[in-house]
């Protein structure tokens, strides 16, 4: 019988071992590896072939997406299952984007993670449970469909994304700082986000950015 070797990247001792003893009844499964950052993660991975990594997305010195990608490069082969407890639908889409076999919350069972594996292994993609859930249901602004912009509102959305002041966007397009603020006010409404880090998130989502 061929071990499956899998590796679990997690910044938190815990799920680490969580994970450890929940897999040690299976003889088939071998872990071979637990790292708390993405950095020595990948040292290892240059060296040793691994089946599947167990991947958090919010790591102390990587971004677990663009790590995903990284890991693909460098070890095409390797599926990747990313383990969070982050249940955003545009985070889990931007994860599968990035080459990942799939996207696991953290309060899987055990039985449901095997299967995940085994599914990533045979070349599909694995989902726990609540995550098909989220998927499937597609989020508000998908329903609303795309706002309708202005060719002035798409310059002063991109100047509030690059965190230009009014006063700073009112220079560089020659308007007065009261125009400005009616155009952010109005892009806030059709985007119905209540706050500009909401507006960018929603902009982003939507490819407007």
């Amino acid at each position: 019988m061929e071990l499956i070797r899998i590796a679990v990247v997690d910044d938190h001792q815990i799920v680490i071992q969580g994970l450890k003893s929940l897999l040690v009844n299976h003889e088939e499964i071998e872990i071979v590896g637990s790292f708390t950052s993405g950095l020595t993660f990948m040292i290892f991975l240059k060296d040793h072939f691994v089946d599947v990594v167990l991947l958090d997305i919010m790591l102390p010195d990587a971004n677990g997406m663009e790590l995903c990608k990284e890991i693909k490069l460098i070890s095409p082969n390797t599926r990747v299952l990313a383990l969070s407890n982050h249940t955003e639908r545009s985070i889990i889409l931007q994860m599968l984007q990035n080459g990942a076999n799939g996207y696991l919350l953290k309060n899987i069972s055990v039985e449901e993670l095997v299967k995940s594996i085994y599914e990533a292994l045979s070349g599909g993609l694995a989902f726990s449970k609540e995550v098909k859930e989220i998927i499937a249901k597609p989020s508000q602004n998908e329903l609303r469909g795309v706002p309708q912009l202005t060719k002035r509102e798409k310059q002063i959305l991109q100047l509030i994304a690059e965190g230009k002041t009014t006063i700073v966007m009112a220079d560089q397009l020659y308007l007065s700082p009261l125009t400005v603020e009616t155009h952010r006010r109005n892009l806030l409404q059709k985007f119905e986000a209540k706050n500009v880090a909401e507006l960018i998130r929603v902009a982003a989502e939507q490819k407007l950015l």
